[in-house]
């Protein structure tokens, strides 16, 4: 019989992906044999809790998307996963009004943190859902790469504006609230009591190189990714950085 012990979440690796799954494999490992309670906020359609469920966990997706939760919910049903995954509406604001304390041994906080209203009240309510040696996995767009970005497309305003911007922030018209570095990052996960213990680059290269470049040997560019991902100065130009924390 299938078990956690036995099983290892299986996505498809992109580039991506892949510096961010490296982590969270590691991690599964660490617990090998046991069945971990998951919560993924702001984790859409389940690109990461689907694969999470298929591994043995139980995985909670808090999203704002009745949309993304009903896609999620097919997706589980699909993958023979529907008794392990569960969708709550709600956003990333609200976390601390939907999960119970000391509850939850991973988080996933992926893309959340640049759109919701108080990061720091975000990172104390995940903070107080983990259980003691609990861990978070944190997704943040990168400001760097963001200024880098608007440059290279003769967007010279709006790269002063990022740069400047005590927010990271392009102007009013910027999807984002707020852009960070590895340092800003860091101290929001650990004003909040967690141990930071790896922080990595996401997508060093892949917004950079032409496609045809990133799909012409994928095995490379993840390769190549991967091993940017923890190096300086490639770690801090990377599109998103990736903080992984525990709970003392």
């Amino acid at each position: 019989m299938d078990t956690a012990s036995t099983r290892t979440p299986r996505p498809p690796v992109t580039v991506r992906t892949a510096a961010v799954w490296a982590v969270l494999r590691r991690e599964l490992e660490r617990h090998a044999g046991r069945e971990l309670t998951v919560l993924d906020v702001g984790g859409g359609t389940g690109g990461f809790a689907v694969p999470l469920a298929e591994a043995g966990h139980a995985v909670t997706v808090v999203d704002a998307s009745p949309d993304a939760l009903a896609a999620l919910t097919r997706r589980a049903a699909e993958a023979g996963v529907a008794d392990r995954v569960r969708a709550v509406q709600g956003d990333g604001d609200a976390l601390a009004g939907l999960v119970a304390p000391g509850s939850v041994d991973l988080i996933l906080c992926h893309a959340v943190l640049e759109v919701v209203d108080d990061p720091a009240r975000v990172a104390d309510a995940i903070a107080a859902a983990l259980r003691p040696g609990g861990a978070v996995s944190l997704l943040v767009a990168g400001r760097a790469a963001a200024v880098l970005g608007r440059a290279f497309n003769g967007h010279l305003g709006a790269a002063s504006a990022l740069l400047t911007d005590p927010d990271g922030r392009a102007g009013q018209r910027d999807p984002l609230r707020r852009r960070y570095d590895a340092e800003s990052a860091v101290a929001l996960l650990t004003t909040a009591g967690l141990t930071v213990e790896e922080t990595h680059g996401v997508r060093v290269l892949a917004d950079l190189l032409p496609a045809a470049v990133v799909e012409g040997d994928p095995q490379a560019m993840i390769d190549l990714e991967l091993a940017l991902s923890a190096r300086l100065p490639f770690r801090d130009l990377a599109s998103q950085l990736h903080v992984f924390a525990r709970r003392p």
